[in-house]
């Protein structure tokens, strides 16, 4: 039987958590920042996705000595030249309000008729001196009203390529089986996996 790694992800997002831990399974032990008394409030300055993954690894690193992953998201709407992209969360204001954010959005599209966007996600894995960097993305457009009360942030005005729903109006599995995050996610444990089975050769 394979040890279990365990790994600081540093977030105390708990959609974040549950999806992540149910797309690990068994095979993670994974702890967020409260798990490790951490209440610090980490800054996100990088002008990047990348940048903002690894300051926030490195923090909790450095810090608190853990191995550790972190991620930053986000929602990139191509008529508006990207945005919101590294201030998604905080698109409307500093007070990570969603609801804030969707109307936001919605009102800078009102008359747009390319409505295309991207979800991005990056993952920064920092072991001991080893720093890894793992991206997931998953197009879609931007619907003209917010549907659905699962997911959390853009999830209930983002459609995915192919899908008639939103992904607030799709299930967990749904979501996770193509989602930035699942993809991003994915490709992290399949490397965690991979380590453990050549660290026991």
């Amino acid at each position: 039987m394979k040890e279990k790694s365990t790994l600081v992800f540093a977030t105390n997002n708990a959609h974040k958590l549950s999806e992540l831990r149910q797309m690990a399974g068994d095979g993670l032990n994974i702890l967020s920042l409260a798990d490790i008394g951490c209440d610090d409030d980490i800054p996100e300055t990088g002008q990047t996705l990348e940048e903002n993954s690894l300051i926030k690894a490195k923090w909790i690193k450095e810090r608190y000595g853990y191995d550790c992953f972190a991620d930053d998201t986000g929602l990139e709407v191509y008529s508006l030249g990207g945005e919101p992209g590294v201030r998604s969360a905080r698109y409307a204001s500093d007070g990570h309000d969603s609801a804030a954010n969707m109307a936001l959005l919605l009102k800078k599209l009102e008359g747009e008729s390319d409505r295309r966007a991207r979800f991005r996600t990056v993952v920064t894995l920092i072991e001991g001196e080893r720093t890894t960097v793992f991206t997931g993305e998953v197009k879609g457009v931007i619907t003209c009203e917010a549907a659905g009360c699962g997911g959390f942030g853009y999830d209930p005005v983002f459609k995915p390529e192919g899908w008639t729903k939103t992904f607030a109006e799709a299930s967990a599995e749904e979501k996770n089986a193509i989602s930035h995050r699942g993809r991003a996610v994915a490709q992290l444990i399949e490397y965690l996996n991979k380590s453990r089975f050549d660290n026991k050769c």
